[in-house]
């Protein structure tokens, strides 16, 4: 027993830095091989879909962006669109540019987050932003100055830049003029070349060699890139409408996590960047192609560290697909459409900058929300991010702990996970004696 017991070891990491929300990592080797490997997510659930019952679906929009202040908008859309399915509504023209464009403020906004201050310094040797900013003064102002691009598009739309109060069933309870939208103009044409040199900036990096078979899941529409809409499909040939998503996409809780796991017939999935530009590269803008044709990259990426290079194509494709709303926008003679309430069930996914956002809703004649079901992105990439650290460890092993645990660290923000949006419901078993 003392010799098995010698031949254990442990590599941890108590609490994963640059991410959003609470989380560890346990992986255990016995032997010289990795044996189990955990990414704990700790914090505890916020039981958002039990507060959503017995609430009007006016409040939904308000409440459902209160899950996230990096991707609001994400749950907004995916709650609008599900209610409006119920409805019978439907949203066109300049009403649905403008959704569009709002969400392009948010993948602006937190992709440039991550790419810059999350991601980019496990790439340059960095603890942190703050460090890297000491030896590249230059960088560190350009993130920040493309996020502030995305932020002024959501505080202009949404009211504000986090949690924004303006989208509503139907449309907005308010909308832009044009000389509003053109006042961004000239924020949106520096980042769009700050965005053309981020991508040739993270394509320059240093890569592990890490090549994983997966299975992308992204939302394919009939000609855009996607945000709001589209069917659901599988580099598997999975081609699904929202309403079919529980029927193939089943979550289970593990002991390890307060986040429940999702797969796709049993196997893990990646949602995200990397699925949607192998999965709608052909939607992108011909400058968004061009730029990631010049990284040298080839389709499909299936290194997770070539992550953070489709993150930042997609900052270009974000903003260049706002340039394009604001020239094209026409104010519409309403901020909404008439809504007519009536009972049934209502399902939506749309894009989050992580990945798809499913949504189900019930309501009732009043109005309602009767039940509320929500699985997002984190918990879709939980089970693969642990598929890939369990590929990833054993080049590791020959490192000390800390050096171990730290490079593992670094497969887990390839994926920008958004903790506090996993943390979900426990399952309560009371007995009775």
């Amino acid at each position: 027993m003392a010799e098995q017991k010698r031949k254990t070891r442990t590599i941890a990491v108590d609490l994963v830095a640059r991410v959003e929300g609470e989380g560890a990592l346990r992986l255990t080797v016995q032997n010289g091989e990795v044996r189990d490997v955990e990414l704990k997510i700790f914090e505890p659930p916020r039981f958002f879909e039990a507060f959503l019952q017995g609430r009007h679906y006016e409040e939904v929009p308000d409440l459902v962006a209160r899950i996230c202040g990096i991707c609001p908008v994400a749950y907004q859309m995916s709650a609008v669109h599900a209610l409006e399915q119920i409805f019978g509504t439907r949203v066109e023209g300049p009403l649905r540019d403008l959704r569009r464009l709002l969400y392009c403020g948010e993948w602006i906004e937190s992709h440039a987050l991550h790419v810059y201050m999350l991601h980019a310094p496990d790439f340059l040797g960095y603890d942190s932003a703050i460090v890297m900013a000491k030896d590249h003064p230059d960088l560190v102002p350009r993130g920040l100055r493309i996020k502030k691009a995305g932020n002024r598009l959501m505080t202009l739309l949404g009211g504000r830049s986090v949690h924004p109060v303006s989208v509503r069933v139907g449309g907005f309870s308010r909308v832009p003029l044009r000389r509003d939208l053109a006042a961004l103009h000239e924020d949106l044409l520096w980042a769009r070349d700050a965005a053309v040199e981020t991508v040739r900036w993270v394509a320059g990096f240093e890569f592990p060699d890490l090549v994983q078979d997966y299975t992308f899941v992204a939302l394919t529409p009939s000609n855009d890139y996607p945000f709001n809409e589209g069917s659901v499909t599988s580099s598997r040939g999975l081609h699904i409408p929202s309403r079919e998503f529980e029927a193939h996409f089943v979550e289970a809780q593990v002991p390890h996590s307060t986040a429940l796991h999702c797969t796709l017939n049993g196997a893990s999935y990646l949602v995200g960047p990397m699925a949607r530009v192998n999965q709608n590269y052909d939607r992108l803008s011909p400058l968004a192609r061009e730029a990631f044709a010049g990284t040298g990259l080839s389709l499909p990426i299936r290194n997770p560290f070539h992550a953070i290079v489709a993150r930042a194509v997609e900052i270009l494709y974000a903003i260049e697909e706002a340039l394009r709303l604001i020239e094209r926008y026409d104010p519409p003679s309403s901020p909404s459409v008439p809504v007519t309430v009536r009972a049934g069930t209502g399902t939506a996914c749309t894009e989050a900058p992580r990945g798809i956002l499913y949504h189900r809703y019930v309501v009732d004649e009043q109005g309602l929300v009767r039940e509320a079901k929500i699985i997002p992105p984190t918990s879709q990439n939980q089970r693969r991010i642990e598929d890939d650290l369990r590929a990833y460890a054993p080049r590791v092993l020959s490192l000390p702990d800390k050096q171990a645990a730290l490079s593992c660290e670094r497969v887990i923000r390839c994926y920008d996970p958004c903790i506090s949006c996993a943390a979900h419901f426990l399952r309560l078993d009371v007995i009775h004696v």
